[in-house]
């Protein structure tokens, strides 16, 4: 096959990836943009009856060969973690794409911030990733190469590039965070054949930003400052991460993309 043709360098079929918190919003995207191109796809999600339905809704929409499967995990909690790395070895010997996806924001004016609030979100957007992506290792290394890298790709946020307008400093901070720590697993990882990346959506529909497509004042002032002048898609989503996680995205490493219209540009 010619190495040139569209087919072959954006070409997800038969890889096995992994998309934490799959089961809504940027991770369904994620997720349903592989099932829908040829890989074998893990979603996890702490509420296992969603995580189900959702695997199965992906299921009806698979193509060439796809598949979703639910593997349900909070993955706040070590054992959460652990039983999660321990399902996935069970049925793969190695992983070729990890989605970082899972997260959490908590809103609440500076001043009466709460400390669960903040450890929440560090916790989840912040540790969980260092620490899932550690003790999955042996599967993203089993059959990595300098050609052909297995990748990370962690989902940032546009707020840990600009300076959000809602009360959820802690929520940006830990996104920052997540620039960061992709940054410098890139670097450490990189020899053992993984590459790392981040992703920084801007404004999606999704849980976390429901009050907001539900409230036309709030959307509509979104729409004036973005560029763009609109809110993302899951065909914009899908295009990024297909690339991210094909062969023309082999020697993408240690970046930090931000997908938002321009938002971040302001108007």
């Amino acid at each position: 096959m010619n190495q040139l043709n569209i087919s072959s360098l954006f070409s997800v079929k038969g890889k096995t990836v992994l998309v934490t918190g799959g089961s809504r919003g940027i991770g369904r995207m994620i997720a349903a943009a592989y099932v829908a191109n040829g890989a074998t796809v893990y979603i996890s999600s702490r509420k296992a009856a969603v995580c189900d339905a959702t695997a199965a809704e992906l299921n009806e929409q698979a193509a060439d060969g796809g598949i979703c499967h639910s593997v349900p995990a909070d993955l706040a909690s070590a054992d959460g973690r652990a039983a999660l790395v321990s399902a996935i070895s069970e049925k793969e010997k190695s992983i070729d794409v990890l989605f970082n996806n899972a997260g959490a924001t908590w809103g609440a004016p500076f001043e009466e911030f709460p400390e669960e609030g903040y450890d929440k979100t560090m916790d989840i957007n912040v540790k969980a990733i260092f620490l899932l992506t550690r003790d999955l290792m042996p599967l993203l290394t089993a059959k990595a190469t300098k050609d052909e890298p297995t990748r990370v790709i962690n989902i940032g946020s546009i707020d840990g590039i600009h300076v959000p307008i809602f009360d959820n400093i802690p929520y940006a901070a830990s996104k920052a965070a997540v620039h960061q720590l992709t940054r410098v697993l890139a670097s450490k990882l990189g020899p053992k054949h993984v590459a790392v990346n981040a992703i920084a959506p801007g404004f999606f529909p999704s849980k976390m930003t429901q009050f907001m497509m539900e409230n036309p004042d709030g959307l509509a002032q979104f729409e004036a400052t973005c560029p763009l002048g609109r809110v993302g898609s899951p065909e914009d989503m899908a295009g990024l991460a297909l690339f991210l996680g094909s062969k023309a995205g082999a020697y993408m490493n240690g970046a930090i993309i931000p997908i938002d219209g321009g938002s971040v540009l302001g108007r």
